[in-house]
């Protein structure tokens, strides 16, 4: 897989994609990450790539020109499944969308900035919007990681553990309930008796209902889709 960011701050996106587990996935070979500054791409003579909005009102929005030009560039050497636009308007990204996008093969994601970006660019070049959740940020660039991260862990041989995507909150529509290591007695504090029984059918047993339990309590809005479909 090959993820190409675009920002016009691309500093804030160096540090996270170069540890943990996007790092390894890096290091395998498993994803190429590019980012792009949009800087590159203006034709401005003072290299800008924002400017007012019409309509009066305050703030700044960037320019089509750079945008697409550093799109049209990336699309001119290879095919992208998606362009991606991360923005407040958008649609809410969740564990469905990331377990779509891990299965494609290349994808770029525009950051938004500063009053975000000309209609035009969202008209013509983006397939699919997405947003962290109800506010605003300074940028895209986080939730740009967001959705990198979200998508790159779901690849085969990043994570240690094949299985252990497959067991996270979200991937059976609801949240995962607790987990405990060791030691088994830690100031008093027992692990459930269940989970060291050895007996697998009641430990996959009590996890869903541990699982339905908590999500109930914590995410009614889930649990409710969730008894619907089962």
């Amino acid at each position: 897989m090959r993820i190409d960011i675009i920002s016009a701050v691309p500093a804030l996106l160096e540090s996270p994609l170069n540890h943990s587990i996007v790092k390894r996935a890096l290091d395998k070979g498993l994803v190429e990450i590019h980012v792009h500054d949009l800087r590159d791409y203006t034709e401005d003579k003072h290299n800008k790539i924002d400017d007012y909005p019409y309509g009066g009102e305050p703030g700044m929005v960037l320019t089509p020109q750079p945008i697409f030009s550093c799109v049209e560039h990336l699309q001119s050497e290879r095919d992208y499944d998606e362009v991606i636009f991360t923005a407040p308007d958008g649609e809410t990204f969740e564990q469905e969308h990331a377990n779509k996008l891990s299965l494609k093969g290349n994808i770029m994601i525009l950051c938004g900035h500063y009053k975000g970006v000309d209609q035009r660019v969202r008209d013509e070049l983006i397939t699919s919007e997405f947003s962290v959740g109800d506010y605003v940020l300074s940028g895209g660039e986080l939730p740009a990681l967001v959705i990198t991260d979200a998508i790159v862990r779901l690849l085969p041989g990043v994570l240690g553990d094949a299985g252990s995507a497959l067991n996270d909150s979200f991937q059976d529509g609801l949240l995962e309930g607790p987990v405990y290591t060791r030691p088994s007695d830690f100031r008093g504090l027992q692990v459930p008796e269940v989970l060291l029984s050895g007996n697998h059918k009641k430990i996959a047993e009590w996890k869903q209902q541990q699982a339905e339990k908590r999500t109930k309590e914590r995410r009614t809005d889930l649990y409710k889709k969730f008894k619907k479909e089962h």
